[in-house]
């Protein structure tokens, strides 16, 4: 639920895109569009950082209620932005709470399952982020007609009554509360001698796939919005929340389907496979412009384009101990983000310059460096936390 309303309220400024380029209040650019895509983008990754370290010291719950409050209220705030200036910062307070929940989720889904599930107990935790996904655009489709974007960001504060839930309902694991206190949290860790390359090449591969998936989901929907003018399809608000809506499907049954795979035949061999896959779709989604066609392959671009994602959180908890899972999450994850944040603006710039073509093909050609900088990460397939 945490990681369906994170992806349900950060997704939703992708989802109404096309409509504040179009805003005469606002009169953002391609560029300042893509600008606020990548503070965005920065302020998740330095909010994943701090709650990796908070989660490992205080707790996974508090710090999950915390995050989750935090992209909640700023989401609403994005409605009541009279300039540029104002959304980015709402989108920066945003970011903050958004990189956090991913980190300690994945340390408390982690502990919380046995070794031969724990791929596809992720998986379906990561499968949420296309639920979230497709709520955004179905909440897109029901209120933009009647409160425009700004109504869209306002019902982006509902999550925030999940909290109350969390703190009733979930109990920290065992295997952290066993931890002596003194060891928590420690960065230093993460780059000892035996497995500093590993958390060098982890941030590198996961960094490639960030900006891929950033590069194609925060511009698919105004490629899809956009008039063909602008290098766009120029299909309806309505018709291009039903083409995001498909996508997601393709986009859950990736995810899903990934863990299975996994907890089979090993993390590396099936994260290769998704992202060298990644790596050919995505310039072929740019080069098609037949609606029908597009509608056809969204589904399969975003089931290979995104399904590896539910396998990075269960290689973070198999290779680094308790004391720093939340930590090796939120600094491995968020430092690729950094890198991945420069995504929402180069494509931007390139669609604007030299057409969506061109802005897919650099996503995919991200893909495929992701796929060789597995050569350095060992395959970590069903191991028993420590």
């Amino acid at each position: 639920m945490g990681w369906m309303l994170d992806s349900f309220d950060v997704m939703l400024y992708a989802i109404v895109l096309a409509a504040l380029i179009g805003d005469p209040v606002l009169h953002l650019s391609f560029r300042t569009a893509g600008i606020l895509g990548s503070v965005t983008l920065l302020a998740a990754a330095a909010g994943g950082v701090a709650f990796g370290v908070i989660a490992d010291r205080i707790g996974r719950k508090r710090a999950l209620m915390a995050a989750i409050l935090v992209y909640s209220i700023f989401t609403a705030a994005c409605g009541f932005a009279q300039s540029a200036i104002q959304l980015a910062v709402f989108r920066v307070l945003l970011g903050l709470g958004m990189g956090g929940e991913w980190a300690t989720g994945v340390a408390l889904v982690s502990e919380s399952f046995p070794a031969r599930h724990r791929g596809k107990a992720l998986a379906f935790v990561q499968s949420s982020w296309a639920i979230g996904y497709g709520l955004a655009a179905l909440v897109n489709l029901i209120v933009m007609p009647i409160w425009g974007w700004r109504g869209v960001f306002f019902v982006g504060v509902l999550p925030a009554l999940f909290t109350t839930w969390i703190r009733r309902k979930v109990e920290e694991p065992k295997i952290w509360r066993e931890t002596p206190a003194s060891e928590r949290g420690r960065i230093g860790m993460l780059f000892a001698p035996d497995i500093a390359k590993v958390t060098v090449f982890i941030t590198l591969m996961n960094a490639c796939t960030l900006f891929g998936w950033w590069g194609l989901n925060s511009w698919v929907p105004g490629y899809l919005a956009l008039d063909p003018a602008r290098g766009g399809i120029g299909l309806s608000s309505s018709a291009m929340s039903l083409f995001v809506i498909a996508m997601q499907s393709g986009m859950w049954l990736g995810y899903v389907s990934f863990g299975f795979i996994a907890d089979a035949i090993g993390r590396k061999k099936t994260y290769v496979m998704y992202v060298l896959a990644a790596s050919v779709l995505l310039p072929l989604y740019g080069f098609l412009k037949a609606p029908a066609l597009l509608f056809v392959l969204g589904p399969f671009v975003a089931f290979f384009g995104t399904g590896y994602y539910s396998g990075f959180g269960a290689v973070i908890a198999e290779l680094y101990p308790t004391p720093v899972r939340a930590t090796a999450a939120g600094v491995c994850y968020n430092t690729g983000r950094i890198a991945s944040a420069a995504a929402p603006f180069v494509v931007g710039s390139l669609a604007d310059s030299h057409g969506f073509f061109a802005a897919f093909a650099v996503a995919g050609a991200a893909f495929l460096l992701a796929a060789v900088m597995w050569i350095r990460i060992p395959e970590t397939r069903n191991a028993e936390l420590r």
